[in-house]
């Protein structure tokens, strides 16, 4: 944006180089410190160049007398000093473009785009305080050997004004600048982390790769781990790429991403044996359960001919489907078992232990309902021997409810003293039930059970009101 005027033939007094209309900005040119130190030793260097000339007599610049003179000094000292603003705002508004340039290649959010365009506005004010500068530089030749006082005094003045537009302008800049602090420091965030990022990306990759290598060398398959890995290649393309061709922001959730997609990998990779293992032992083990319970539904038949001979039909009719069920699903279990072993032998991993799941949940339902049959047996049977028992169990856990709601109150609550009641009322009538020649055992069981679920609903209600918790 510089450029130092022609010399006149006559020698001349040291003066600063002389700028020229803005050119395109260019990289490489002296920037900052080392800048200004070249400006300002240059002066010197002319000045002791000039003065011999100038004392020689041989020079041919006339003698103007003292005014004159210091008009000139003067008019040059607003000139130099111009000239530092105008290099100092150049500056500034370059390295200004690098942080808006930051800026710009990470975030792209409302606040991003308004310093921009602020910073576009900024850029016009400054062309135009530059040009003035320019234009009071260039109307002004202080070299000249007939320069009169008035001249280089008004040449002062206009080149004083354009150093204080500069400054001013300068000052705008800077305010500008602190403003640009959190986006510019959120930007340099992202950046930072780019690169290590994009590394752990590779990184995961190749250890997910390295890791199947492993597998495959132990006699394993893992073809839909090997096919996730295939499906990451055209993000680690992407990766290479570079941010410059993709956004800051995406290549940092690619990378993100794909890290923890090949760390997924590679964990599954290296748990492979062991999950091989654990299908194998589950085989092996559900296998022998399925035998158990084969065993165990066959004594389902003398149970419910014992509950039929000896209770009445409610008491047992709800289970007499149990050993063709119990059969069915043992059946049903030992095909998937089948299923599961082909599975385990072509290394179908996700098939088998979906498979194996699916016998444990049948085997599971096997052995509640055959246990259900053995159960309500012995809980016949006991209360056939002593009904009082579970009576009193009963009676006792109402009473420990009533105290509870009369703890620390001379009439209950209606909503704890209702429910309370109906209990006793529904023990009292359960309790009738047993008087018959054929009494419903199961009946008067169920509903026992009944009531002190309907109490335990009014104690944990009172101890959260309470605050008690206990």
């Amino acid at each position: 944006m510089t450029a130092t005027p022609g010399q006149p033939d006559s020698p001349s007094v040291p003066c600063a180089p002389r700028p020229r209309r803005p050119l395109p900005r260019v990289p490489d040119r002296p920037r900052g410190p080392l800048r200004d130190a070249f400006a300002l030793m240059a002066l010197p260097l002319v000045a002791a160049l000039a003065l011999p000339a100038a004392f020689a007599g041989g020079g041919t610049r006339r003698w103007f007398g003292g005014r004159a003179e210091n008009q000139r000094a003067e008019a040059q000292a607003a000139k130099d000093a111009a000239a530092a603003a105008f290099y100092e705002l150049d500056t500034a508004q370059r390295d200004l473009r690098i942080s808006i340039e930051t800026i710009t290649a990470v975030d792209d959010s409302p606040a991003a785009r308004r310093a921009v365009a602020d910073f576009d506005a900024l850029g016009r004010r400054i062309d135009e305080v530059s040009h003035r500068y320019i234009n009071a530089v260039d109307a002004h030749d202080l070299d000249r050997d007939d320069l009169e006082a008035s001249t280089a005094s008004r040449a002062r003045g206009e080149l004083t004004a354009a150093k204080e537009e500069l400054d001013r302008v300068k000052q705008e800049l800077d305010r500008f600048t602190e403003g640009l602090g959190p986006l510019l420091g959120k930007a340099e965030t992202q950046l930072a982390r780019l690169a290590p990022a994009v590394e752990r990306a590779r990184q995961a990759l190749l250890g997910a790769s390295n890791a199947l290598d492993s597998v495959r060398a132990s006699q394993l398959k893992a073809d839909d781990l090997a096919a996730r890995l295939a499906a990451l290649s055209p993000e680690l393309t992407k990766l290479n790429q570079g941010a410059g061709r993709h956004g800051v922001p995406e290549t940092l959730e690619r990378a993100e991403r794909v890290t923890r997609e090949a760390e997924a990998i590679r964990v599954e990779a290296e748990r492979l044996p062991d999950r091989a293992a654990e299908i194998d032992h589950r085989l092996v083990s559900l296998r022998t359960r399925a035998q158990a319970l084969t065993t165990r539904s066959e004594q389902v038949d003398p149970i419910l001919s014992e509950l039929r001979r000896r209770f009445t039909a409610a008491c047992w009719q709800d289970l007499q489907r149990v050993p063709d069920d119990a059969a069915e699903h043992v059946r049903q279990a030992e095909t998937k078992l089948a299923e599961a072993r082909s599975a385990r032998a072509e290394q179908r991993w996700a098939d088998a232990t979906a498979l194996l799941s699916t016998v444990r949940a049948l085997l599971n339902s096997t052995d509640e309902a055959v246990s259900a049959a053995g159960d309500r047996l012995h809980r016949l049977n006991a209360v056939q021997k002593d009904p009082q028992q579970e009576i009193e169990r009963t009676r006792f856990a109402i009473r420990d409810a009533q105290r509870l709601a009369m703890a620390g109150r001379n009439t209950p609550d209606p909503q704890d003293a209702r429910p309370l009641d109906d209990a006793v009322s529904r023990l009292d009538r359960a309790v009738a039930t047993l008087d018959g020649r054929h009494p419903d055992y199961w009946h008067f069981l169920t509903e026992t059970e009944a009531v002190r679920r309907a109490v335990a609903r009014v104690v944990s209600r009172i101890r959260e009101e309470r605050g008690t918790g206990h």
